[in-house]
């Protein structure tokens, strides 16, 4: 299985809770604003200590309350994509996808499978907002993550910009062949991405 996750948190006066078992391809959390989708993500993550429960990725075992197990964020390997790109402001492109990656081995079938060849040398001030998602998104695949983390990533673009995005999630879902969990709250994004949607 791609994600075992069945976990509780009280955050505030609200309490989240999922309990999820998914395949391969790409898991969809999907719901409406503000009812603990992210806070999943940053469970999976590491950023957030679950109250109880236990989450596995790929057969790994990243957090299990029982056993006594909370796997470091930085041991995880996690790609995560948040809703902002978070880019790095002062460094070009290339600079910014290869950061954290331990080499650049992967940068050219990455690039390619993203179309973001062109954009290299450019800074990120410079970039569309489809443009900078494409590029958060291929520095997270560089990290050589064991899965990918999509927190809304087709937030507060155009129609013409969603669908540049959808196109480059659809790429990676299909070439990368990595365990996926992505968060949205759009039933076309889910329905279009999803190989499985996961009411929360």
């Amino acid at each position: 299985m791609s994600f075992e996750i069945r976990v509780t948190k009280r955050l505030g006066e609200a309490d989240v809770s999922l309990d999820l078992t998914a395949g391969e391809g790409l898991t969809v959390l999907f719901g409406p604003s503000g009812i603990g989708k992210t806070s999943v993500l940053n469970m999976v993550a590491g950023l957030l200590r679950p109250d109880a429960g236990r989450i596995a990725v790929a057969g790994r075992m990243l957090f299990d309350d029982a056993d006594g197990i909370d796997v470091a964020p930085e041991r995880r390997r996690a790609g995560y994509v948040f809703q902002e790109p978070r880019l790095f402001p002062h460094r070009r492109v290339r600079a910014n996808l290869l950061y954290g990656a331990a080499d650049e081995d992967g940068l050219a079938a990455t690039v390619a499978m993203l179309g973001i060849g062109h954009l290299l040398d450019r800074w990120p001030r410079t970039l569309s907002g489809g443009e900078a998602r494409r590029v958060a998104i291929g520095r997270a695949l560089l990290s050589d993550p064991a899965f990918l983390l999509l927190d809304e990533p087709l937030s507060s673009l155009d129609r013409g910009r969603r669908g540049e995005i959808m196109d480059a999630i659809l790429r990676v879902r299909d070439e990368a062949g990595l365990p996926i969990l992505m968060v949205t709250h759009d039933p076309d994004e889910a329905e279009r991405l999803g190989t499985r949607i996961v009411g929360v």
